[in-house]
């Protein structure tokens, strides 16, 4: 059952430069809410997507707020909970790549555990003066690789095959004691993978459509990967957020694994993204060992029954309808990068 009107409530996002934060945002603000965002101070901005999304929702515009901090910052990250007082905590905020993991595994763990800690505390004081509600990112690599344990759903054992599900985990416990303990509703998302146009550009997926784009417009010669062979169970992104805000709408506080249920490989994504343009993928890219993983997750599939039948939520973009939306956009870009070079060529 969902809880009362949202249309004058305030939500803080950590992350909120990041894609999941874009689409959030964009959802809260369709809903009403008055949005503030927690951004890494860094010498190159990263807001494209925060730029982009003020273009379209010109209206709503006035109703974001972004403020520094960083969740390294435990004092600053509370200071600015307390001054904004939210009633709605997304903690999307995370070194999120899980190759770049295993290089950074301390960095890893400072930002995507005990910033996590560091939320769910702010919340804890807040929560003496106004009642708050938390949502944390919690992800399907913390499930990692156990034979026979594929479909995953919330009572599968976790099993981290990386730093970046290690400190998630935890962040997971966290978020579970945190509600025993001191009464919180706050509620783990275990999300598997989700992608859009608006994924980073190292990341598989956005890799693969972005070099299909320009291999076609002569702008690439070729693609390097690691494991081809690994299976994701991917979403679309923007259906992933709606699961997020329904579990803060919630009587109860829970945890529930967000996913479509489908497994498909690196392979078949790169199929689907060279045979768009007319070429055969297996001409242009190579495997690199770097690329690989220390300890590889082969499979993922998440079982996302808890969720359709208390929270109402299924994923409404297919596989195949996902790639189309990513290589669109990033043809757009490559034919953009074409002739801005060529008029750079003009006399």
């Amino acid at each position: 059952m969902l809880c009362s009107n949202t249309s004058s409530k305030t939500a803080l996002l950590t992350g909120i430069t990041g894609q999941d934060g874009y689409y959030l945002t964009r959802l809260l603000l369709q809903r009403g809410y008055n949005v503030h965002g927690i951004v890494r101070r860094s010498s190159a901005m990263n807001r494209h997507r925060i730029d982009h999304l003020r273009e379209q929702m010109q209206a709503a515009a006035n109703r974001l707020h972004l403020h520094y901090g960083d969740l390294t910052d435990g004092i600053g990250l509370m200071e600015k909970i307390l001054e904004v007082q939210p009633d709605e905590i997304y903690n999307l905020g995370a070194q999120s790549h899980v190759r770049v993991s295993f290089d950074t595994p301390h960095y890893t763990e400072q930002v995507n555990s005990a910033g996590a800690l560091s939320v769910l505390e702010s919340a804890r004081v807040l929560q003496k003066q106004k009642p708050v509600r938390v949502y944390q990112a919690s992800t399907s690599e913390m499930f990692g690789g156990i034979p026979g344990s594929s479909p995953q759903s919330e009572l599968t054992p976790f099993h981290p095959q990386s730093p970046y599900g290690c400190a998630k985990v935890a962040a997971f416990q966290h978020t579970v004691n945190y509600r025993e303990a001191h009464d919180l509703f706050v509620c783990n998302g275990i999300l598997f993978n989700h992608e859009s146009p608006y994924r980073g550009e190292t990341f598989v997926t956005r890799k693969i459509t972005l070099a299909a784009a320009r291999i076609k417009e002569g702008l690439q010669d070729e693609l390097v990967l690691g494991n081809v062979d690994a299976k994701r169970d991917w979403g679309f992104a923007g259906d992933y957020v709606e699961a997020m805000w329904l579990m803060l709408q919630q009587e109860q506080p829970d945890d529930f694994v967000i996913a479509t249920g489908e497994t498909h490989s690196v392979q078949e994504f790169l199929e689907i993204a060279f045979n768009s343009f007319g070429l055969d993928w297996r001409e242009y890219t190579q495997q690199n060992p770097k690329h690989f993983r220390p300890a590889e997750v082969e499979i993922l599939c998440g079982d996302a029954t808890k969720a359709r039948e208390k929270l109402g939520w299924e994923p409404k973009t297919s596989f195949e309808e996902l790639v189309r939306i990513m290589l669109e956009h990033d043809h757009e870009l490559a034919k953009r990068e074409k002739w801005g070079e060529e008029l750079a060529e003009r006399p």
